[in-house]
């Protein structure tokens, strides 16, 4: 078998919609799959996508939803905690989150910014 030499014409460099790119990404995420092949049969060159892909788990490139992931996230709740005595300390709150096979816990009174690291967080991992 001789070597494969692979030569790249046009004009200047092409321009990748992030739609396409997370297309592209989510198609080599998938269980399997060989990123140069993907690469290859898009068009792209295996280090792009080597860094899409980096991009995505950073959380910079949003991957489509896919048919076997789940759309929602089921909130289970627990026992209720008994109310406190007005001299004790008010129970602290706690959001808890399992998700693939993944616990989240986050504890007090977080702001909005400290959930959307959270689930920004979640979502690099989901996409790894």
């Amino acid at each position: 078998m001789s070597p494969r030499i692979e030569i790249y014409a046009g004009a200047g460099r092409k321009r990748w919609p992030d739609e396409l790119k997370a297309q592209i990404v989510a198609e080599s995420f998938a269980q399997g799959a060989v990123v140069a092949e993907v690469a290859r049969r898009h068009g792209c060159r295996a280090q792009q996508l080597h860094g899409w892909r980096r991009m995505a788990r950073q959380g910079h490139l949003m991957l489509p939803a896919s048919a076997d992931a789940p759309s929602f996230v089921p909130l289970v709740a627990e026992s209720p905690t008994p109310v406190a005595a007005p001299s004790e300390s008010p129970p602290t709150a706690a959001i808890i989150i399992d998700l693939l096979g993944a616990r989240v816990e986050v504890r007090g009174q977080p702001g909005l910014s400290a959930l959307s690291d959270v689930f920004a967080a979640l979502r690099r991992t989901r996409s790894c």
